[in-house]
């Protein structure tokens, strides 16, 4: 690694003003009835419901009623109850919205239990750590609302299985909107990637819930995370001991931004990192970058808060923080980077979105 890297989130940019933006609503023709040849009629929201009084009875089944093609708003409003399943959003169905109709988010569950060593039913293989999510959203304007997302896999029953990574969420794509949902499991919980390396995928969190272990806010997208609790676990053995963020961000690109957030979690003290680089692949190109600012720190955090990650130091990356918090927090230090008050001007939600103003339509 070249010794003039950055070794804090430094990056100099203009703060760009968020534009007001609108989409309209607009009707989905010619929407298949799963299992049926006839077409429905169209429209902008699809039912599920486990109990058969919706449209459909799964949640992949509305997704697949969705024309390929589609770049209409569609809501897929689900009904309270547990959808044991996997779902996947492909990159031809834009803007998709999975929301809970009941009065809370963990009214409507959608679970699976795969992990990256879990066999495929085909033979051809294992999931991988990408492969295993529960949820997979591949479609620019994916939105997720008032429901939780979850990965069960057991690590303490499959001990023997190489391969523990188990993703409950993965994007993939730009404009991810995710506004009041749980996002939960243990090792590689939330998987905010983009569609491919060269591709910009910013992501907006808010009001929401992510709970993890190992590396559990992971990937190369853009992302805030906004006004959020990160709720830290025990390993499957009962210890203590985990890493919140592990960004493979390009060296062109800003990383995770957590700001105005809790971290808290019933773990032993000063058990966790808050991050760690990741470069993907041993990619030494990449620049991963983590800031968490005006966070409220639970006890839980180390006083060196950063460590590195297979052979990459996080001093040659972009690791940060900014007025938090909270016994976990601390002050500046050689351990502890610190923005300065015209850094943290630079590095705002503003900063991240870049002119996108995230919405429910």
């Amino acid at each position: 690694m070249s010794a003039n890297r950055r070794r804090t989130a430094l990056r100099p940019g203009t703060r760009r003003a968020l534009t007001a933006g609108a989409a309209a609503v607009l009707a989905v023709a010619a929407l298949q009835t799963f299992g049926a040849a006839s077409r429905a009629a169209a429209a902008t929201t699809l039912t599920v419901a486990k109990d058969g009084s919706g449209q459909y009875s799964s949640v992949q089944a509305a997704v697949n009623a969705i024309p390929a093609g589609n770049t209409a708003r569609v809501v897929v409003s689900i009904k309270p109850g547990t959808y044991r399943e996997l779902v996947k959003i492909p990159s031809s169905k834009q803007n998709v919205t999975l929301q809970g109709s009941g009065s809370s988010r963990n009214d409507t569950v959608i679970v699976y239990n795969n992990a990256s060593g879990t066999q495929k039913p085909d033979g051809s293989g294992t999931y991988g750590t990408s492969g295993s999510a529960t949820v997979a959203a591949e479609a620019n304007g994916f939105q997720a609302r008032n429901l939780t997302i979850a990965n069960d896999f057991d690590e303490a029953a499959n001990q023997s299985l190489s391969g523990h990574q188990a993703v409950a969420l993965r994007t993939a794509a730009d404009k991810v909107f995710l506004d009041s949902v749980i996002v939960t499991g243990d090792q590689d919980t939330l998987l905010l990637d983009t569609a491919s390396k060269a591709t910009l995928g910013r992501v907006y969190m808010t009001n929401s819930y992510v709970i993890g272990n190992v590396d559990f806010i992971f990937g190369r997208a853009t992302a805030v995370i906004d006004k959020s609790v990160i709720t830290l676990k025990k390993r499957w053995d009962g210890s203590s001991a985990g890493y919140i963020a592990a960004p493979s961000t390009a060296a062109d690109r800003e990383g995770f931004l957590i700001t105005g957030s809790t971290v808290n979690g019933d773990v032993s003290a000063s058990s966790f990192h808050l991050g760690r680089p990741w470069h993907a692949g041993g990619d030494a190109a990449l620049d991963p970058m983590a800031t968490f600012r005006g966070t409220v720190l639970s006890s839980a955090i180390k006083s060196a808060p950063w460590t590195d990650m297979s052979g990459f130091s996080w001093k040659d990356d972009r690791f940060a923080e900014y007025k938090n918090t909270g016994p976990g927090s601390g002050a500046a230090s050689s351990n502890r980077p610190q923005l300065t008050d015209s850094q943290a001007a630079d590095q705002e939600t503003a900063d991240w979105l870049a002119g996108w103003t995230p919405s429910a339509s």
